[in-house]
């Protein structure tokens, strides 16, 4: 991956200010056209751009300033970073190893008939396999489907538990709120319930008593102490 150089306009205002540098070996460095270069010197574009010095962020080197300066016909070159960064590598189907590849059918299954939310997509991600080989599964016209057992493929050690556990909610968050049939809840028809009794038989209720009533409040009565006559 080429080098690149960060914040041009930044850059070559700061090498107008600080350098004698010429307006070409400035816009070869930074990748701008010489009438921009100058436009910047003559503060009519880049107006409100902070310099940004090249050195400082190890871009470019004092030396290499001062060739140039000495030589019009130098062209200036990034210095080598110090730090290599590694390229992202581009994210391909999860490698299986050779030793493991026989259970990806039982895996598939398993999460076919544990799973039915996810996609073929999804599986694929997850054991290594391609849609093929899902539908056949699915579908049972897979070579080897009457000898195939579901087994879970973190326990096989296919996928990890963490990355299962992200497709299944990725495939929840798409997949639509059951319905009442569904869920198994449904209302009786109206001719079903018209008629249906209480659920309590006013029959039960016991009249209240209100001689037994009051012959209990007597009975939780204490006696009145007799008054002593003479104080």
């Amino acid at each position: 991956m080429a080098q690149q150089l960060l914040m041009p306009k930044a850059t070559a205002i700061w090498l107008v200010d600080n350098t004698a540098l010429s307006f070409d070996q400035i816009a070869q460095f930074c990748k701008l056209h010489p009438l921009e270069v100058k436009a910047i010197a003559d503060g009519e574009a880049a107006q409100g751009i902070k310099g940004l010095d090249p050195i400082a962020t190890g871009q470019l080197s004092r030396d290499e300033i001062v060739r140039g300066e000495s030589n019009p016909n130098h062209k200036l070159r990034l210095q080598e970073p110090k730090v290599r960064v590694p390229e992202s590598k581009r994210r391909g189907p999860r490698y299986t190893p050779v030793s493991k590849r026989q259970d990806r059918p039982n895996a598939i299954l398993w999460l076919v008939r544990n799973h039915p939310e996810l996609k073929d997509a999804q599986i694929s991600r997850l054991v290594g396999t391609t849609k093929s080989t899902i539908e056949q599964i699915r579908e049972r016209t897979h070579w080897n489907s009457a000898n195939l057992t579901p087994m879970d493929p973190v326990t096989l050690g296919l996928c990890s538990q963490i990355d299962l556990d992200m497709e299944v909610e990725k495939a929840a968050k798409g997949r639509p709120f059951p319905t009442a049939a569904e869920a198994g809840a449904s209302l009786q028809p109206a001719q079903e319930t018209e008629h249906l009794s209480p659920s309590y038989d006013r029959d039960d209720e016991k009249e209240i008593d209100a001689d037994a009533v009051f012959a209990k409040l007597k009975s939780l009565k204490s006696s009145t102490p007799e008054e002593d006559e003479n104080f």
